[in-house]
């Protein structure tokens, strides 16, 4: 994990009581070459109770640094897709969230400018650790460094009301929350069966397992790494189950003032509060913190 203000992270990792452990004197930041096989290795010997303690309440960072690519799959699961009316797709469906929409787990989720469709998505996201292209799906998983959650924030009237691709409606800031940590392979069991939820101010709204995923994380993987080559802390976010807002009947989208809560089993869990865009820039020229 990563910890501290934002732009200026410092990596971290969580100890068996639950205390976050400074990783300073051991590598420069989880990303890049920190996220290599033998890296993880070596911060897996380690004896966390040797490493400096983080004081309570520092702000979590994303959970990765160094992203260059930032790829989502839409439409992956079956029961989502049936919410919104959509056939199976026969293959992936990619498009590109921004990696300036990258944010940490906890941080104010920013309604973009004049936004009356911003809408959220539980998702499991997975961070590559080693350059891929071109591979196999029986060895994907060899250049998957971990996994984590991401809320794939979305402004519904972009994606599909303004014309071109999804892009416009994924990339805004504050759209990409990702954490609170990176769990690597070893310590979170079967993929394909693992629960999503999602609340918004206490009401759940999203509910689902990775078991209706129609592309599980292997095939993704490469299936990605045929169109472009994958780099290190590179992440590929995979899809959300049933439950959006925009499925809703009537739809439901977020407002100001409202709080987002979300979890994947084994890889915590997020909130954000939600947060007017001229609220925000009001805080910004006041001075204010902001997270």
């Amino acid at each position: 994990m990563r910890h501290g203000a934002r732009g200026d992270e410092k990596p971290g990792l969580i100890d068996a009581t639950g205390e976050i452990r400074d990783l300073s004197g051991i590598v420069r930041d989880i990303a890049g070459p920190a996220l290599a096989r033998e890296s993880l290795e070596r911060l897996r010997r380690l004896d966390p109770t040797t490493l400096p303690l983080v004081p309570p309440g520092t702000r979590l960072g994303p959970c990765v640094g160094g992203t260059r690519n930032f790829i989502a799959i839409g439409l992956n699961y079956a029961d989502h897709a049936a919410e919104t009316g959509a056939a199976v797709p026969p293959e992936p469906i990619l498009f590109n969230k921004a990696p300036s929409c990258i944010c940490g787990p906890n941080d104010d989720v920013i309604l973009p400018k004049g936004s009356a469709k911003t809408d959220w998505e539980v998702e499991l996201a997975v961070v590559i650790g080693a350059r891929a292209s071109y591979v196999h799906a029986n060895e994907a998983m060899s250049y998957v460094a971990g996994v984590c959650i991401c809320n794939d924030l979305s402004e519904r009237e972009y994606q599909l009301e303004r014309g071109g691709t999804w892009t416009k409606g994924k990339g805004c800031p504050t759209f990409g929350p990702l954490g609170p940590w990176l769990v690597t392979l070893d310590e979170i069991g079967d993929l394909k069966n693992l629960s999503l939820w999602l609340d918004v101010d206490g009401v759940r709204m999203q509910s689902g397992s990775t078991g209706t995923m129609i592309f599980d994380v292997h095939q993704l993987v490469a299936y990605v790494s045929h169109f472009m080559m994958l780099e290190p802390g590179d992440i590929i976010t995979t899809g959300t189950p049933p439950g959006v807002g925009m499925a809703r009947k009537p739809p439901r989208f977020l407002k100001s003032g409202e709080v987002v809560s979300l979890g994947i089993t084994g890889l915590g869990e997020q909130r954000q509060r939600v947060v007017a865009f001229d609220d925000w820039t009001a805080k910004v020229a006041a001075g204010e913190p902001t997270n």
